[in-house]
């Protein structure tokens, strides 16, 4: 286990000492504060900050191993769901065999509470919880990263290059290997980066990725032997629907989207505490891959996650609206949109989120909704 002690986990005998360290940091605090206190912690930071602080360690007192925090951060998961969803459901869990464990592969569309939502099911059905991949490029700041290694998370090294890349990629490869083998389930997303314009596509390099753990097998042998779900997670809303929108249209009008040091952060703390209503997690079944075509096994993955997508009045009244306008494309195939009752509570639900919107962002906006829809009606999964 030492060869991947730079980008494992915290294991339990580094846990305690872990937490006394980031307990001190103002930052974190800070972060904290805003998360329970949000309204107070504007007028008031430090007594929010000393408050945040001082229930902090009460939660932790009795944590000294990973189980214990995973119990912890189950309760900030219960807040999170009561106040930003109105539903949380799943779906295929019955899929899962009892003493085998899995690679988890699913779509893309917030940087924390994708696989926070996976594992909060996971947890609740007495399933071994996720080791969860996170891009370094997340972790700016050093009580980022000890949370993300606290939470189980091991860390997938982005800002290398050439030699020390491939290096890397074939030790986080046999990372996951090891952990399938070993009894734990793993989180990955189908792809760097979310999806910003609600398209849900593998990046065949990822696969080929996965596979350099076992240099002894073809490429679809590999995959195989990693157990591999696929896992679909539809959000009536996306909390960072605007700042998606706000991307795009930058890329669109100026060629380029500047990210500053806050961007993954104001993203991250969006996707928490930003309304979502119905939340639905699907997990898919287990793949047995016959071919070695990268670009062939993606599709295979993205069918899975694309058929499993639970389609809200949300994604409905953006195609419609994109229709109105003559923007929806033309070859879709029936008109679904004439089947779909949607209710006048929803409807308005929309109108308010949009209305808040600036209407240069409304196309993006739109389509990001909408296109799951669109791609469900060009596969045939919609009729």
């Amino acid at each position: 286990m030492d060869k991947f002690r730079d980008i494992r986990p915290y294991q339990d005998d580094e846990i305690r000492p872990v937490l006394d360290r980031i307990l001190l940091d103002g930052g974190m605090l800070d972060s904290i504060a805003r998360f329970y206190y949000p309204r107070l912690t504007r007028f008031f930071p430090e007594i929010m900050k000393n408050a945040a602080s001082k229930k902090l360690r009460e939660q932790v007192k009795y944590v000294h191993d990973v189980k214990s925090i995973q119990d912890v951060i189950a309760g900030y998961m219960d807040k999170m769901i009561q106040d930003t969803t109105t539903r949380l459901t799943n779906s295929g869990l019955e899929r899962l065999k009892d003493g085998r464990n899995y690679l988890f592969i699913s779509n893309h569309r917030d940087i924390t509470m994708d696989p926070a939502f996976v594992n909060y099911m996971l947890y609740h059905a007495g399933h071994e919880t996720l080791q969860i991949a996170i891009g370094d490029n997340l972790l700016k700041k050093p009580f980022v990263t000890d949370l993300m290694r606290l939470n189980k998370s091991f860390i997938v090294h982005r800002s290398l290059k050439g030699r020390e890349l491939l290096q890397s990629l074939k030790l986080l490869s046999e990372y996951m290997h090891h952990c399938v083998t070993n009894r734990e389930n793993v989180w990955i997303a189908q792809r760097e980066g979310r999806a910003k314009d609600g398209i849900d596509k593998t990046d065949p390099a990822l696969l080929k990725m996965l596979a350099m753990g076992r240099r002894d097998l073809l490429l679809g042998e590999s995959l195989t032997s990693l157990n591999i779900v696929p896992v679909t997670i539809s959000y009536e809303y996306d909390a960072c629907d605007t700042l998606k929108a706000e991307e795009l249209y930058q890329i669109e009008t100026q060629g380029s989207f500047t990210k500053t040091d806050q961007s993954d952060i104001h993203s991250i703390v969006t996707g928490m505490i930003g309304f979502k209503g119905h939340v639905h997690v699907a997990f898919g079944e287990q793949l047995k891959f016959d071919s070695d075509d990268p670009d062939e096994l993606a599709e295979i993955i993205d069918a899975q996650i694309l058929e499993n997508y639970m389609l809200s009045d949300s994604n409905f009244i953006a195609l419609e609206k994109l229709k109105k306008v003559g923007l929806a494309p033309l070859d879709l195939p029936g008109d679904v949109l004439e089947h779909r009752e949607i209710s006048k509570t929803n409807r308005k639900k929309f109108e308010k989120r949009i209305k808040a919107v600036d209407p240069s962002l409304h196309e993006h906006l739109l389509f990001g909704y909408a296109n799951p829809v669109i791609n469900k009606l060009k596969s045939g999964f919609l009729v």
